[in-house]
């Protein structure tokens, strides 16, 4: 038997250089791979092998493997992620923006699935889960542990079905059912209206194929509406992200044209790039410029406006690029809540006919320099949800809580003290709210006469007097020590 592990464990550690090498000759094409850590390989072999022939019960040898993939890329950050042939499948029918699912953004905290944002108007958004969220139970199977991948599996279904998310909530500090009937996904990503007389609300909850298109429409009808527009409100709260090149253009709508709007850098070549306001970055088809008919249509209205955006912690990603362009131009003031820091690039590579790997390949940049990863956008002008305040903001988790997040790149993250005493504050306060029933604590409607976020953004625009938060403080990142 030692004899025949021993010729096993050679086998493997065969098959396993044999892969890797082809790997190494790729990398050192590139100049951008050491020399291949061989005395690790052996390990991992010789602990294949021992799996093989040693467990209890025999174990599927491409599960095995799979599994170890899928091991190694998860531990690089939370958004990496290794696609086997049906996972593969549902990732590119959910980046078409058209699926069957209760329609959430999610991630992981502590083993658990968490809730970046509900998308707007889906199942999900209807049965009133919230940002931060944490989803433990899926129908009857415990989520712990699981990985993001097989928790999105067990979500996704067939239409008119129904699942239920065992719902933990903080703010709440309480655990609760939630039945939920699954629906084909299609997203209305544009609302907008005047909100009264020369000033406009633009509401955006995703960055998706006709998200421009929509954006430019719902503009145009506007200032067809009131020609003589002061004041913008672009809404970006809650906004999960979505397409680069929507977000580039749609920053370009509002900048002067060919200013940079984003840059990515990484490892590779091709991930060093800057993006710029301009039709070569975003466009798709040749014959067709909607930034630039926009701006010929409303006499270029759009690129003067006083305009301020509005974020919170849900804003993640392609959302954070707009704000932090803006925000670098001097072009609009931002107001809310930091925003989540989702500022890495991920790029798909298909590995085979059926499967493949998103890893994590760079990091966003704004214009002036300043890396959005685990920082995200710190607003202007910090306000509340409501009047009185925002006692929870401290305990809503952004990119930074992530396990194996991906730091900044410019400099260590410490805790902050004033953080982790406002958190204390909003668990104590917990336990009173709890009480409360349910609709007191629900916040009002994003667009609406009550929405208090908004009314504060109509009167920076008017230069009235914002009621700025009281109980928010900024991530702070200690850029005098380097990173480890």
């Amino acid at each position: 038997m030692g004899q025949k592990l021993k010729i096993w464990a050679w086998l493997a550690i065969g098959a396993f250089a044999g892969a890797m090498t082809t790997v190494s000759l790729e990398g050192i094409a590139r100049g951008n791979l050491s020399p291949l850590p061989l005395e690790e390989l052996q390990q991992l072999a010789s602990v294949f092998s021992m799996i093989k022939s040693d467990y209890v019960e025999s174990v599927d040898e491409k599960k095995l493997i799979t599994d170890a993939i899928s091991g190694m890329v998860s531990s690089l950050d939370p958004h990496s992620q290794y696609f086997d042939k049906k996972s593969f499948k549902e990732f590119r029918e959910g980046t078409t923006g058209r699926f069957v699912g209760v329609g959430i953004e999610i991630t992981t905290e502590d083993g658990w699935v968490k809730v970046v944002s509900p998308i707007e108007g889906s199942p999900a958004y209807r049965a009133g889960l919230k940002s931060g969220d944490l989803i433990t139970k899926v129908d009857d199977t415990n989520v712990k542990g699981l990985s993001l991948n097989e928790a999105v599996k067990r979500m996704r279904g067939e239409p008119n079905t129904k699942v239920v998310l065992t719902i933990f909530r903080k703010e709440e500090n309480k655990t609760f059912p939630v039945t939920i009937v699954r629906e084909e996904i299609k997203t209305q990503s544009v609302k907008g209206k005047l909100i009264e007389p020369g000033y406009a609300w633009l509401r955006l909850s995703q960055f998706q194929d006709r998200s421009v298109e929509d954006v430019v429409k719902k503009l145009e009808a506007m200032y067809q509406e009131d020609p003589k527009l002061q004041g913008l409100v672009l809404d970006l709260r809650n906004d999960p992200g979505g397409l680069l090149d929507a977000a580039v253009a749609i920053s370009a709508a509002f900048l002067p044209d060919n200013v940079t709007v984003v840059s990515t850098n990484g490892q590779l070549a091709e991930s060093k790039f800057v993006y710029k306001a301009s039709s070569e970055f975003y466009q798709r088809h040749a014959s067709s410029d909607p930034i630039a008919e926009l701006t010929q249509k409303t006499n270029g209205v759009f690129k003067t406006i006083k305009m301020v955006v509005l974020v919170n912690e849900g804003s993640a990603s392609a959302s954070e690029i707009v704000a932090g362009a803006l925000q670098d131009h001097r072009r609009a003031t931002i107001l809310g809540s930091q925003t989540f820091g989702k500022g890495s690039v991920q790029t798909v590579k298909q590995l085979g006919p059926d499967t493949a790997l998103k890893i994590t390949t760079a990091r966003y940049y704004t214009p002036s320099g300043r890396s959005i990863q685990a920082k995200g956008i710190v607003p202007d002008v910090m306000v509340d949800e409501t009047l009185e305040g925002s006692p929870y903001a401290a305990l809503r988790t952004r990119e930074a809580d992530l396990e194996k997040h991906l730091t900044s790149g410019q400099g260590k993250e410490v805790k902050d003290a004033e953080r982790e005493r406002a958190r204390e504050a909003a668990l104590k306060r917990l336990e009173e709210e709890s009480k409360k029933p349910v609709a007191d604590r629900r916040p009002p409607e994003y667009g609406s006469d009550k929405d208090f976020q908004l009314l504060q953004a109509l009167n920076h625009l008017k230069g009235l007097t914002v009621i700025a938060s009281k109980t928010q403080t900024e991530r702070s990142v200690d850029k005098d020590k380097e990173e480890n």
